[in-house]
């Protein structure tokens, strides 16, 4: 009679989680029931005790998963010489008074020069910031901030990479929020995380480089230099207004460039496709405002970052091998672009957050194709991080029998990639040696924003492990 009882009350358990959850979270509760249920029925004779249990623990998921998630991006006008168009969608926004930004390097190039003469034609009043750093840092975001400040302007065009992009994004936001402290916005732990209030000013982003993904992202990266590690900004108000995607402008991207970049809109879709789902999430905001803009991989991120990586295996190489091959440099320009919308909204997780340190403490490497003064390091090193349920990327990249060995196989793919292109031999070629490891772990560790949608748990001890074995990849 008593295990009738019992089976009776479980049976309303589950009825109850189908009503109250969402199909993953009903999946996942019935695991841990059935686990509960297995362990607690050898050790607890009362059955009704491991009703009780099992409750409190669906009661206490209830309350720290989180069960829906939100898609955001921004509005995205494609096409060969599309830029052209950019005067008459100032004109069109009754803009008085622009800031245009860009970088040294840049300001010489067609992109910068196709987008004055139309705001020239159209007669758009503009001021020109065009000392933007690669590889932006908190000193050179503050640097634009005041930029911004002082100009009093109504709309914000970027023409350039990440980098300008990102730029263009803090000084919209600082000059919106004028009493605001630097770090306010900055992503906890290492800043105050604090949720944007006031309404920003248009942003037209004008990318230059397949890689960033940057004009479709509510988030800013730069370097903390105190920290030594880099950090952010991330809130769906950042995103601008338009991203105006000319693939015309990526044949100025040196080969380096092209390769790097597009090694970015690899990581950026398999750590969105593979980052912990967003209703495995916690805890659950308790107001929107407070939402995130990583969520965790979505079945909406999940279609953006497929295609983004079908495109990444076919083109890639084309694209960094032949400067003039429109479709591959084209074609990689949207894939950019629809890892961007992925990961803008799942988040990326490992590869990124420990690839932050090692942005962080390089010291004397110059990254090839880069006109800078100063040591940077673009590449991601992403081929020795653990992915998991990788079965169905296999498709993209390579064929393999059992999702067991995908993990294994993809990160020799990744490795062939890296090889064949002439990407840096891992950590050790870029001047990093094992007595590195314990500041790069230290730096990794406050990335908890990226690092906690890693789809499997992690020690320090694991990170120094991860970075030992990417000291070198061939």
């Amino acid at each position: 009679m008593l295990n009738i009882r019992f089976y009776a009350l479980l049976h309303d358990l589950q009825l109850f989680i189908v009503k109250h959850f969402s199909l993953n979270q009903c999946q996942s509760l019935s695991i841990i029931i059935n686990l509960n249920i297995q362990e607690l029925h050898h050790n607890i004779k009362d059955l009704y005790t491991i009703i009780i249990i099992n409750i409190i623990i669906i009661v206490v998921i209830h309350f720290i998963l989180v069960d829906l998630f939100q898609m955001a991006c921004s509005n995205i006008r494609y096409g060969a010489g599309v830029t052209r168009e950019i005067g008459m969608d100032l004109q069109n926004m009754g803009a008085r008074n622009v800031c245009l930004m860009t970088d040294r390097t840049l300001s010489q190039l067609p992109p910068v020069g196709v987008v004055l003469d139309s705001l020239t034609k159209h007669g758009v009043k503009y001021k020109i910031y065009e000392d933007v750093r690669v590889e932006p840092t908190d000193k050179s975001f503050k640097a634009a901030i005041d930029f911004a400040k002082q100009g009093h302007f109504d709309v914000y065009v970027a023409v350039g990479g990440g980098s300008v992009i990102d730029t263009c994004k803090a000084a919209n936001l600082y000059a919106s929020h004028p009493e605001a402290e630097f770090l306010d916005f900055v992503n906890a732990p290492i800043g105050k995380g604090k949720p944007i209030t006031a309404t920003l000013k248009p942003l037209i982003a004008v990318p230059t480089t397949a890689g960033t993904g940057s004009e479709t992202t509510g988030v800013a990266i730069f370097d903390f230099e105190n920290l030594k590690a880099k950090t952010g900004i991330a809130n769906r108000a950042l995103k601008p207004t338009l991203g105006m995607v000319d693939p015309l402008h990526t044949l100025h991207m040196p080969s380096r460039v092209a390769a790097n970049s597009g090694f970015d809109v690899l990581c950026h879709a398999l750590e969105s496709f593979t980052a912990l789902p967003y209703y495995l999430r916690s805890p659950c905001p308790s107001n929107p405002i407070n939402r995130p803009a990583y969520q965790g991989s979505n079945p909406i991120s999940d279609v953006w970052a497929r295609h983004a990586l079908k495109i990444v295996a076919k083109y890639l190489k084309r694209a960094v091998r032949d400067a003039g091959d429109v479709e591959a440099r084209s074609s990689m320009h949207l894939a950019s672009v629809f890892a961007g919308i992925g990961f803008g909204n799942a988040g990326v997780h490992l590869c990124h957050g420990m690839s932050y340190p090692i942005a962080g403490n390089v010291k004397t490497h110059r990254a090839k194709g880069y006109n800078v003064e100063h040591p940077i390091v673009v590449t991601i090193n992403c081929i020795t991080l653990p992915f998991k349920n990788l079965g169905s990327v296999r498709f993209f990249f390579f064929s393999t029998k059992s999702k067991d060995d995908a993990g294994r196989v993809l990160a020799d793919t990744l490795r062939s990639f890296l090889y064949d292109l002439e990407v840096e031999d891992g950590l050790s070629s870029i001047g990093y040696t094992k007595e590195d490891i314990p500041s790069l772990v230290k730096g990794t560790i406050p990335q908890e924003r990226v690092t906690k949608l890693s789809p499997r748990a992690h020690t320090e001890e694991d990170l120094t492990a991860l970075f030992a074995a990417s000291m070198k990849l061939y």
